[in-house]
């Protein structure tokens, strides 16, 4: 069994067959194999792979497992392999390919601001606009070098109004409707995006009471915003509590959850709004009078004042498979399929475009994500369909340079020596563990993996005062984890 790098439906419908085994499947390449398993060997091998998942104790956890050779397309380990799981943050390397497929490696998001009269002796005589093309990567000092590029130019006053235009990408106030409200990776998405749209909250014990700051900070600017608000309540549950009134994101906090002090990020609905905001806050501080922020659109032949470049593409994906941003997922896919001439009203059209767009280039069937993250646990993919894609697609786009090194680690966790290298990225949900990369042997050899597990009955019995520490979350994803430990030091002995 293989997988080549066309499409070959006799291929597909074999792997169905071995998708329903009751237990580990194991193949050769049908029509050729220069040096084929015995039957004995073959049985050994699926015996102890057999025992890896179970000595895991998943309870009714669902396995799919897919080991093949990246120069041959030779699947050489399956467990269910075509059985169809939620990807968690292996879909972000399904929207790598996809962004690089569609907009290309040197892509640049630019963020721009045009004036609609002439700048004369620092006075603007018009309207100022601050225009997003979409960039995920936008932060509160890119936008203080936006202000100072206009203090170069001499601005100190804007006659008209403060425009802001976020019309590049559709706007969605979460990227999961279903997440807990107050998670910082589950913001809005829209064609202006600020500090991965999330808002700083940070709190410190004074007195009987505590002080409070909201505020937009990056490396250097750290300004107070007035799109979130945040209110101390005494209660025992919920911890936070949202709501939306006259453009304000309203928080409410239980007092008994903050002791002495912290911080966290809480996400932003109105990102467009909130990036004009702290435009505002910034140019007022260096010297410029401007109106209050309102949204417009800039008209034909607005002159461009300064302009803000993204890092290349390939520079974001870096970031983005590093650190997982959910921000940048949804961005970068939604850019992709607009480019592709869709028109999605929703991530999940969007999402789908990107599954249409996999399984024609990869020649696989029924792929499905509701949106490029894969926060949405709806999504599913197969361990096949994931070793297809790092085995037919993902070498020409250099997916496996973006991916994170794994180091192997023993049952105490301590580093385990190997001669192999591993990259992979990971994906996490509650009840949900997602792993797909390669593993290199020092003579070369490459292997991609992906390994699946879920288990969705338990998930979805998960009450909304359970969605962020669930009871027995922790402990699963360790097992899960052994899981894939264990699998992967299993293959860098057995096959390079």
């Amino acid at each position: 069994m293989t997988f080549a790098r066309t499409p070959l439906s006799r291929r597909w419908v074999l792997a169905g067959l071995l998708a329903g085994a009751a237990g580990p499947v194991f193949a050769t390449q049908l029509d050729r194999s220069p040096r084929p398993l015995a039957r004995p060997e073959a049985a050994r091998r699926a015996a102890e792979a057999a025992q890896i998942v179970a000595r895991a104790g998943l309870g009714e956890a669902q396995v799919g497992i897919a080991l093949a050779d990246t120069a041959t397309g030779e699947l050489l380990e399956a467990i269910s392999p075509d059985l169809a799981l939620p990807p968690a943050s292996v879909a972000k390397a399904v929207t790598a390919i996809y962004a690089l497929d569609t907009l290309g490696p040197s892509h640049r998001f630019a963020t721009r601001i045009f004036a609609t009269g002439p700048l004369a002796n620092g006075r603007l005589a018009g309207d100022l606009i601050l225009s997003g093309s979409g960039d995920p990567v936008l932060d509160t000092d890119m936008l203080g070098d936006l202000v100072d590029a206009l203090r170069a130019r001499g601005l100190t006053e804007v006659a008209g109004r403060f425009l802001y235009h976020e019309g590049a990408l559709p706007q969605f106030p979460a990227i999961d409707p279903a997440q807990p409200p107050h998670v910082g990776y589950n913001p809005a998405i829209s064609g202006l995006n600020l500090n991965f749209n999330r808002v700083h909250f940070e709190w410190t014990r004074q007195g009987g009471g505590y002080s409070v700051t909201l505020d937009a900070r990056a490396r250097r600017y750290a300004p107070p915003v007035g799109v979130a608000r945040m209110q101390i309540v005494d209660r025992a549950a919920p911890v936070y509590t949202y709501s939306s009134k006259g453009g304000v994101d309203e928080w409410s906090v239980a007092r008994g959850a903050l002791g002495n002090g912290g911080a966290r990020w809480l996400p932003v609905r109105q990102p467009a709004l909130y990036c004009a905001e702290v435009f505002h806050t910034l140019a007022r501080g260096a010297g410029i009078a401007l109106a209050r922020p309102e949204p417009g659109v800039p008209p034909a032949g607005a002159n461009l004042l300064a302009e803000h470049l993204s890092a290349p593409l390939s520079a974001i994906l870096q970031g983005m498979m590093t650190h997982s941003t959910n921000v940048t997922a949804e961005a970068l896919g939604l850019a992709s399929t607009l480019a592709r001439g869709g028109q999605p009203a929703s991530l999940a059209e969007s999402g789908q475009a990107m599954a249409t767009w996999l399984a024609a280039r990869t020649g696989t069937h029924g792929p499905h994500f509701v949106d490029h993250s894969g926060l949405g646990d709806a999504s599913r993919l197969s361990a096949a369909q994931m070793v297809r894609v790092l085995t037919a697609v993902a070498p020409e786009a250099r997916l496996k340079a973006l991916m994170k090194p794994v180091e192997l680690r023993d049952a105490r966790g301590r580093p385990r020596k190997a001669a192999v290298s591993i990259q992979a990225k990971t994906g996490t949900l509650n009840f949900v563990s997602a792993l797909a990369g390669y593993v290199t042997s020092p003579g070369g050899r490459e292997l991609a993996f992906a390994i699946f597990t879920a288990d969705t009955a338990r998930r979805a019995r998960l009450g909304p005062q359970e969605l962020e520490r669930p009871k027995g979350g922790r402990s699963w994803l360790t097992r899960a984890r052994r899981l894939q430990t264990d699998m992967l030091g299993r293959w860098a002995t057995l096959y390079v």
